[in-house]
Order: C-alpha cells, then sequence, then structure tokens
C-alpha cells in the first residue's frame, strides 16, 4: 500500500523490467517522467553507476522520485549502491519492502516453501553464475530456490545430481510469477530439462525439493 502511495505521488519514476512496468503503466501519474533501465538478463540494461547518477541527478532538482524494481529491493538487487549514492548527496530517502519472487512464485504455482515433513529450511541463490556455487552445499538443504537461472537450467541440474540429489528429486519452474503470463513446470531433476525444451524461461524461478511434488489444493 505505500508502495502504492508513493508511485501515485511520484514526478520521476526510475524503473527495472521485471513486472514493474505494470505498476509504472497502472498507478504512476501520467505526467510523471518514466525512466527505463533494464536489469533483466541477456537484455540491454543501463550500468548501475549510471542509475544512481540519475536517481541523484533528479533527486538533488527537488522531484519526488520512485525507483520501482521488481520484487522485493533487498534480494539481489543493487539498492545499496543507490541508498549510498544517495547518501553521498546529502538526499534522504524512504526503502519501502517488496515481496520477493523468491517466496511468491513457490505459492503462486500452488505450493509452499517449507512443510513439517518434507521441507524445514529453504536456501535462495542467484544461478547467474553457477560455476561461483558451493553446490555440495547446496545439495544438502531441504529446498532450494534459484532466481536468474533460466539459461543454466541444465547445468543446475547437472551439478545437484553430481552433488548427491537423486534425479527423482522434484523440480518447479515458474516463469513470470503471479503475473497474468505466468507458467509453471512440475518435473524431476531428470525431466525438468527435457519438458522445458525450447521454453523461453527468462525470467524464472526453479524450486528444488520435494514441496514441489506437493498436489495443488482443488478450490
Amino acid at each position: 500500500v505505500r508502495a502504492t502511495q508513493l508511485l501515485q505521488q511520484a514526478e520521476v519514476v526510475v524503473f527495472d523490467d521485471l513486472g514493474a512496468a505494470a505498476a509504472v503503466e497502472q498507478y504512476a501519474p501520467p505526467a510523471a517522467q518514466r525512466v527505463f533501465v533494464g536489469k533483466r538478463g541477456g537484455r540491454p540494461s543501463i550500468r548501475q553507476a549510471e542509475i544512481d547518477a540519475i536517481i541523484v541527478q533528479h533527486a538533488t532538482a527537488g522531484r519526488m522520485v520512485v525507483r520501482l524494481k521488481g520484487g522485493c529491493p533487498s534480494v539481489f538487487s543493487r539498492v545499496h549502491s543507490e541508498m549510498a549514492a544517495l547518501q553521498a548527496a546529502g538526499v534522504e530517502y524512504e526503502v519501502c519492502p517488496g515481496v520477493s519472487s523468491a517466496l511468491a512464485a513457490p505459492l503462486a504455482a500452488g505450493f509452499p516453501l517449507t512443510h513439517p515433513q518434507l521441507s524445514r529450511a529453504f536456501a535462495v541463490t542467484s544461478a547467474h553464475d553457477p560455476a561461483s556455487l558451493d553446490w555440495q552445499a547446496l545439495a544438502a538443504i531441504d529446498t532450494l530456490v534459484l532466481l536468474m537461472g533460466g539459461s543454466s537450467l541444465a547445468l543446475v541440474v547437472e551439478q545437484l545430481q553430481r552433488h548427491g540429489r537423486a534425479a527423482e528429486t522434484p523440480v518447479a519452474v515458474v516463469r513470470e510469477a503471479a503475473l497474468p503470463t505466468q507458467a509453471a513446470w512440475r518435473g524431476t531433476l531428470g525431466s525438468i530439462v527435457s519438458q522445458t525444451a525450447g521454453e523461453t524461461l527468462s525470467p524464472c524461478i526453479i524450486i528444488v525439493g520435494h514441496v514441489a511434488s506437493l498436489p495443488m489444493p482443488s478450490l
């Protein structure tokens, strides 16, 4: 609610690709200046230093600026860089927490992240750079949530099986979670790559663990 209120008051909106454009269209005043900065894998984006400068430039000119991100700004976001730039410029600001797609995607696909018997712990990581991850540690966690992993799904599957997860381990891939265009696939580490072959998976969330096999409740 607070984020909507601020967006309705905005004079400048600096927004990302992932899910933010619809909110700008719905809530930002028609006269508000819109600055699209990208931030989607495989597509052109403005460099973070330039984004920081854009925000500071408009804010120090006395304009009401909203920096709109998809999901929660505290999760795999460059929010600290933007906060530091504003602090250095002496600009007061407010941060509104959001709901990360890591938490929203499983429920949007019909299952929880935790379960008394199946998942007593979960971890969230970025699969943007799979080679940098500790796959041995990740494979031991009840439920693993991977963001930015659409283009590396096959490698994720390979690494988890190499480090001890069974091919029968349930997996879900949720694309564009909670949007009208949402699509979801459920399978196993042994089947999910073939199930999603030929699909454009970005942006998606990959959930690995037994909760991904829970049946969707009937309404």
